[in-house]
This record gives structure tokens, sequence and C-alpha cells, in this order.
């Protein structure tokens, strides 16, 4: 009986509808997402994901040889999700003043458009998968002073869409108003510890929410997270089983059919 009391208890004290949206047993949910097809995911943090069980989403841009097309299709026969995050990665020149060729200011939507539409042949040369999901190169979805967001929402090439965002803004409180062609996320560029990780996980539980993590090198390379901090990370998601760790489309398309 007092077993029965603590339940009841603890689901009264979670927000209205919070105990019936995430999959039973579930209290909030975090996604894990990686871009610019960087070794160091290949060899870090897959391997620490395998050793946790846990699934992530890996957003691939252009570049790579055929030895890591190879590896690439490995991690998606192992259960993650492979993304489109564009064929040459454009973004801003205030953001990447070294890439004049390929700085937003200079594109148009239709070029935008067909690297993307490149990109998603040359994702399925590698898994064979039809069915994709994109991450805005710099979280900019602005070319040439247009957004061509609703333009790609009209290709119906894609389901859903992963932006930007920081570490507060990023947490979706009520997944059930979230536009899936614009989820936030926070990509953590100021090398945080484990702790830092651990503490956005922990005010998306406090939420009953929804939070996308973004990274880039794991254990090297740039914007990178340290092996350590992203192996505490998951150790922390691994003791939190109330927490739903997925690829991005598979919450997010949970999140759509939960929201009708």
């Amino acid at each position: 009986m007092r077993l029965l009391l603590a339940i009841l208890s603890a689901l009264a004290a979670l927000p209205a509808g919070a105990q019936s949206f995430w999959p039973e047993g579930k209290t909030a949910a975090i996604v894990l997402t990686y871009d610019d097809a960087m070794s160091s995911q290949l060899d870090v943090a897959v391997p620490q994901l395998a050793t946790a069980g846990l699934k992530g989403t890996f957003f691939l841009s252009g570049g790579m040889a055929p030895d890591y097309m190879r590896r690439w299709r490995e991690v998606q026969r192992a259960g993650h999700e492979l993304g489109n995050h564009s064929l040459f990665h454009p973004c801003p020149k205030s953001i990447l003043p070294d890439r004049p060729l390929y700085s937003t200011e200079t594109y148009d939507v239709d070029r935008m458009l067909l690297e993307i539409a490149i990109m998603n042949s040359i994702l399925y040369g590698i898994d064979g998968q039809e069915a994709r999901n994109y991450s805005a190169p710099c979280s900019q979805t602005r070319v040439g002073g247009v957004d061509y967001t609703d333009a790609l929402r009209r290709t119906g090439v894609f389901k859903h869409l992963r932006t930007g965002g920081d570490a507060l803004n990023s947490v979706v409180a009520d997944p059930k108003t979230l536009d899936t062609f614009k989820v936030p996320s926070w990509g953590p560029t100021d090398s945080p510890n484990g702790p830092q990780l651990i503490a956005y996980v922990e005010r998306v539980r406090a939420a009953h929410g929804l939070g996308v993590l973004q990274f880039h090198g794991v254990g090297g390379q740039y914007l990178s997270v340290s092996a350590d901090a992203h192996a505490k990370l998951l150790a922390h998601l691994v003791t939190h089983p109330d927490v739903w760790v997925a690829p991005f489309g598979e919450v997010m398309d949970y999140v759509v059919t939960h929201s009708r």
C-alpha cells in the first residue's frame, strides 16, 4: 500500500500530461546528435555509445573517403541513424570566414536545396535508407538572406529538421507544441565537463521534456568535448532509465504521432 501511494504521489507531482506523453516508464527524452562526419566520432563516440548500449544520430556532410563511408555504413547497421547535414556545409562568413566559396551569403535557396539533394543520394549509397532527417549547418537556415526552411519542408523529402540553441532555450518543456521542422538543440562549444553535460540532462528531467544535444568532436578535433566528459554523460543516462534515449528520427516521429 505504501509503495502504491508513493507511485501515485510521484505521478501527481508531474506537470499535466507528462506522465502519459513519453513511452511507458519514461518521464523525459534526450537525443544525442553528432555533426560533420568526424573521425573522432567514429573512434571515440561510437565505441562509447556501444559500451553504454545507447543509440544516437550522426548528421553527415560530404567529402568522405570510401573507407569512411564503409565505416558509417557499419554505424547505421549497429542501430544509429544517419542524417543529412548538407553537401558542403555552407555557413555565414561571420562563423567560417575562411570558406568564401561556401558562405551562405553567396547561396540562394535553389543551390542549397540542390546540394542537400545530392547529399541525400550519397547517404542512400551508404545505408540504403530513403526516409531522412536534416540538420542545418552552423544551425543556420538562411541563405542569401532568405530562410529555406519552408522550401525544404515543401519538398516532402525530409521528416524533421534540427536547428540550434543554448543550454536553457533548447529544453523543450512541452513537446506537444514543438514544430519538428524547427527542433532546437544545444551544441556545447566551451569544452564542458561531465557535470555540465549532466546538468543539462537534469534540466530536461526536471521539465519532463525533450533535450537534443549537438556534438562535434569527441575526444579531439574541433568544438570538442573530452572523451571523459562524453563517457560520464552516457553513464549518467544509463543509470537514469526514466530518460528515453533514442535517435533523432525515432523521437521526433513519436512526438508527431502523440501530439495529434
